[in-house]
């Protein structure tokens, strides 16, 4: 499997980042710990995946750095640039379909239900 293909090499982009003047973290995951990781998620990475994914998580690891560089504890945590805010209005009661009524256009019914093919192969 030819993974310089797929995934960008991350010496490239420490590279492009040490020329726009960035600072790079220069976080070290071994090919051990790539080999642990994908051992306990039962996934089977070749050697050449082993390597390439213990730089490119390195790479990652560094961008994570950058990140919590910048935040700050006067900065709160947030999940979304907004803030959310729910609305709510008041339950009433408000006419609805009568059962016949929704049920009118259906091709089958049975007590007072829609009836439709069995897809699950379930005994009842």
């Amino acid at each position: 499997m030819d993974c310089e293909r797929r995934w960008p090499d991350p010496k490239v982009i420490r590279v492009e980042c040490e020329t726009l003047g960035k600072v790079t973290f220069m976080s070290n995951i071994s090919r051990d710990d790539v080999a642990n990781l994908a051992k306990l998620a039962r996934i089977d990475l070749s050697e050449d995946e082993l390597n390439h994914l213990s730089q490119e998580l390195s790479v990652i690891l560094d961008a994570v750095a950058r990140v919590q560089e910048v935040a700050s504890a006067d900065v709160p945590p947030t999940s979304h640039p907004l803030p959310l805010k729910n609305v709510f209005r008041e339950d009433e009661v408000r006419p609805s379909l009568l059962p016949k009524d929704a049920l009118s256009g259906a091709p089958a019914q049975e007590e007072q239900r829609f009836k439709v093919p069995q897809i699950l192969g379930e005994e009842q």
